[in-house]
């Protein structure tokens, strides 16, 4: 008895112990979320909208009867370019290893396989595809001679690289290509199309932090564009080039900032026929889920999109944000999702899809800290005839299942020369074509 009531006694202690446990606990916490509030302020905002879902979704598949597309939701957009070659339908389809959730009317095929981490695309005088292939400090090329849609096999024209992430051909058939620290030109292809001579353009950019380096001329080829993201989440840098867009003569020289305040702009494209260079931005992060949100901008000389101390143009930062930081900031043309990671743009220049699925696509690289992961998908802006931005929409989804995991993160987007679609996936290491079969 004695033992038992001793016992007893015991575990009321034990009980009345744990529970000052507890309530000590819940008033540290709280504590600790009234010091949170202090240094981190909440942002009071809406959060931007999500990308409109496909009305009928088509399943790696082409629907037997398509519709182009609500022309509400996606008005007519004319490019200056169109596609140089004929307009190909595959004979080839190779099916992704899950679904893809497209538009009626259209598919998708595995046009290469097996690469080591491919990440921007662009399309050759000899019309064919190159890719970025970070992971194997290369750059390849992806020739469809045989026109069956699928790539005939992989070509190495540069190899030896520090993680290459972009490339661009010059006016004279040279190729620039934006590794974190330097930027090259690979000159004197031999007969196979290996570059012989490579020389260093560019040399002496930050390393560290967002390591991206984007390349792009201007449609006059007077300039030489390159995008530098931050160091950091959010801070003040101190090297003047981070979280900027640069520019420089071909040669390299005079370079200067040409836009500021962009976190990271991997994504930098001209709109076809203008001199308007738009901009994919990364928000962000350790706001919540919903913020701010993921931007594209129009930027000019001289233009200051607001990072570390404003966003989306209207949303003043907690840390390093002052009543007036947003004053004189530029504005965002589209608002998208938070923590979606858009990383390529690119204007559909070819006259294979509909003119109600024309306009700018970019690839969502996915999010990485959301309590619930959004993006990895390849998202629709619709344009009217004078570039201005209609609602968001979905066009290539499912690389995130339903459990919210992923099997893909879509990087580049790239118009094909005979007007498909490439998507790069660096994630699983393919290149996908998208194209339109229509009835």
């Amino acid at each position: 008895m004695n033992d038992g009531g001793y016992g007893m006694a015991v575990n009321k202690k034990q009980i009345l112990l744990i529970g000052l446990l507890v309530a000590l606990s819940l008033s540290l916490l709280g504590a600790c979320k009234q010091v949170i509030r202090v240094f981190h302020k909440e942002v009071q905002a809406s959060p931007a909208p999500t990308a409109l879902p496909l009305a009928t979704v088509s399943p790696t598949e082409v629907a037997a009867s398509p519709t182009p597309g609500d022309s509400s939701l996606s008005p007519t957009f004319s490019p200056q370019v169109v596609a140089t070659e004929p307009t190909l339908l595959p004979t080839r389809v190779v099916s992704p290893q899950e679904a893809i959730q497209l538009p009626p009317g259209f598919g998708i095929s595995v046009y290469a396989e097996g690469l080591k981490g491919p990440r921007l695309m662009t399309v050759g005088p000899d019309h064919h595809l190159y890719v970025a292939e970070r992971g194997a400090g290369r750059i390849i090329r992806l020739p469809d001679r045989d026109r069956d849609g699928v790539a005939d096999g992989l070509e190495v024209v540069a190899e030896g690289l520090d993680a290459p992430s972009s490339l661009v051909f010059y006016q004279d058939g040279s190729l620039y290509v934006g590794e974190t620290t330097q930027i090259l030109r690979l000159t004197d292809p031999d007969g196979a199309g290996v570059f012989q001579d490579r020389e260093i353009i560019i040399e002496g950019l930050p390393a560290g932090g967002h390591s991206t380096r984007t390349v792009l001329f201007s449609p006059d080829w007077e300039y030489l564009f390159v995008s530098v993201g931050s160091s950091c989440n959010v801070c003040v840098e101190e090297d003047q080039r981070r979280a900027t867009i640069m520019r420089y003569l071909p040669d390299g020289s005079q370079g200067q900032v040409y836009a500021k305040g962009l976190r990271n702009a991997v994504g930098i494209v001209f709109r076809p026929g203008t001199d308007e260079l738009w901009a994919t931005n990364n928000g962000r992060d350790w706001l919540g889920d919903d913020q701010p949100p993921e931007t594209i901008y129009v930027v000019k000389e001289g233009d200051d999109a607001g990072w570390p101390s404003c966003h989306a143009g209207r949303l003043i930062d907690p840390d390093f944000g002052q009543a007036n930081a947003c004053q004189g900031i530029l504005d965002p043309v589209v608002e998208m999702q938070a923590h979606s990671a858009p990383l390529g743009l690119t204007f559909y220049t070819g006259e294979q899809f509909p003119l109600s699925w024309r306009g700018l696509f970019v690839a969502f690289h996915g999010s990485w800290n959301r309590s619930e992961p959004t993006g990895y998908k390849v998202v629709h802006v619709p344009l009217d005839a004078d570039g201005q931005p209609g609602p968001t929409q979905d066009f290539a989804s499912g690389w995130l299942r339903e459990d919210g995991s992923q099997w893909g993160r879509p990087v580049g987007v790239q118009t094909s020369s005979d007007g498909g679609l490439f998507i790069s996936d660096d994630g699983a290491g393919f290149i996908y074509r998208i194209f339109y079969r229509g009835d």
